[in-house]
């Protein structure tokens, strides 16, 4: 005899009823999210850390169902209704989804070890995707939330609400945000280097990139020149400076010239310069202009032509003052950038002959940037900024001059330019060696 009451429900009905009055997602909204989840979890470049892919993934699923509600939106204005589909058939479809999200994130943590290993960074475990799962979904409620904010108080009053944050936020951080300050540069330098008390150029315009070029530690006798922005009106006006500069230290008695081409923001790296001191020793001199003292990125988006200005000018004027010089008296010229620095350092060959592998050094040069005929090219196939191109949408990169430091993903349409977009914007928190930041190695020619 049954135990069960007439007016109790029995346990697979009551599973049933609450099956029927949970309200499942539709089926394009799981396989929607799912889509977007998987690709963001696609093979990276570089490591990356739990907030990096838990935003990445959020924008990602955010993207998806921004495009899948105007997808039907349209629909509604043809006059197409959504096909009915049963409670039964969005379980099933979420069951496969959930399955097919945590095969992504398996593979997704075996590649990311794979890349951390071969960078030496300490591997991810079961805490990182934990991060990542939580982060991502906060984004995705929390964006979802203030869409429906809008909605209610307006944009109007949500822009100045932000504004408000943003401000209030900027001020917080003035107070906790150290600030890399020159106090600690000192002034006091030897003869050789600008900003020194017999130098044409002053301490004072040399700039933060400047000191810093200038008071690098050294084994040697180092002979460098920097002229910062402010030290000169124009490229030629500094470019002039700089030679006089030069010829003042006495850096056309040694036998090696290297003209170091900035970065956007005036940095020439401390790595470059120990490999070529490492290489050259007392036989060395460096000279160098800045064009810029704006982030790289934002100095190649809006002003990429200041870089190549100020190399050519520079390396005309160095050339002219060469031929100045006795055949026997005339050291060696070599032209270096890094970044946009290679920009500009390429084009200081144009016009010329092809230089010779020890002429012209271009480290991390950006995809389709400068010509790689004849010169030294040193590129990390994790870096980012050799790859990263609009035509990285619908073709392959072209690798042919990277050297392989760690694995490499296989390309993808659209997928692979989204990836090197996100690893864009990290590609100089990886280790020496790897991504884009390259070691004393990059003062090396290939001859």
């Amino acid at each position: 005899m049954s135990t069960a009451t007439a007016g109790t429900p029995r346990p697979q009905s009551l599973s049933l009823s609450l099956a029927r009055t949970i309200a499942w997602p539709r089926v394009t909204t799981t396989i929607a999210v799912t889509s977007a989840a998987g690709l963001s979890l696609a093979p990276s470049l570089l490591p990356r850390s739990a907030v990096t892919q838990a935003v990445f993934t959020a924008l990602s699923v955010l993207c998806a169902l921004t495009l899948l509600a105007a997808s039907r939106a349209l629909r509604g204005k043809l006059g197409r209704t959504p096909r009915t589909v049963s409670a039964g058939a969005r379980q099933g479809v979420l069951v496969v989804s959930i399955a097919g999200c945590g095969a992504a994130v398996l593979a997704a943590d075996h590649w990311q070890n794979g890349l951390r290993a071969a960078m030496g960074v300490d591997p991810v475990g079961a805490g990182h995707w934990t991060t990542v799962a939580i982060v991502s979904g906060l984004v995705v409620a929390g964006t979802r939330g203030l869409a429906i904010g809008v909605r209610r108080i307006g944009p109007v009053r949500t822009v100045a609400a932000g504004a408000v944050l943003a401000v209030a936020g900027y001020a917080a951080s003035l107070g906790v945000v150290p600030t890399a300050g020159t106090s600690a540069l000192s002034a006091s330098l030897a003869a050789g280097v600008s900003g020194s008390s017999e130098s044409l150029v002053s301490w004072e315009t040399l700039g933060e990139q400047g000191r810093r070029f200038v008071t690098l530690a050294s084994d040697h006798s180092p002979i460098r020149t920097y002229v910062g922005a402010e030290s000169a009106p124009d490229a030629q006006a500094r470019a002039v400076l700089a030679v006089r500069e030069l010829d003042r230290a006495g850096g056309f008695d040694r036998g090696h010239v290297v003209v170091a081409v900035p970065t956007g923001s005036g940095w020439v790296d401390a790595n470059a310069v120990a490999g070529f001191e490492a290489v050259y020793g007392d036989d060395l001199a460096l000279v160098a202009t800045q064009y810029s003292s704006a982030p790289s990125w934002v100095t190649f988006v809006f002003d990429r032509d200041a870089a190549t200005e100020a190399a050519t000018a520079l390396v005309d004027t160095v050339r002219a003052h060469l031929a100045t010089l006795a055949p026997a008296h005339r050291p060696q010229l070599h032209v270096y950038g890094q970044s946009l620095g290679a920009v500009g350092a390429g084009a200081a060959f144009d016009g010329f002959r092809a230089p010779g592998p020890c002429e012209a050094l271009w480290a991390g040069p950006p995809a389709g940037s400068v010509r790689a005929d004849g010169g030294t090219v040193l590129a990390n196939s994790s870096d980012p900024v050799i790859r990263w191109q609009p035509s990285l949408l619908w073709s392959p990169p072209d690798l042919s001059r990277a050297r392989v430091d760690a694995p490499m993903p296989t390309w993808l349409p659209i997928v692979g330019f989204l990836q090197t977009t996100v690893d864009l914007l990290f590609a100089l928190d990886a280790t020496p060696g790897h991504g884009h930041r390259y070691g004393p190695d990059q003062a090396r020619c290939a001859s």
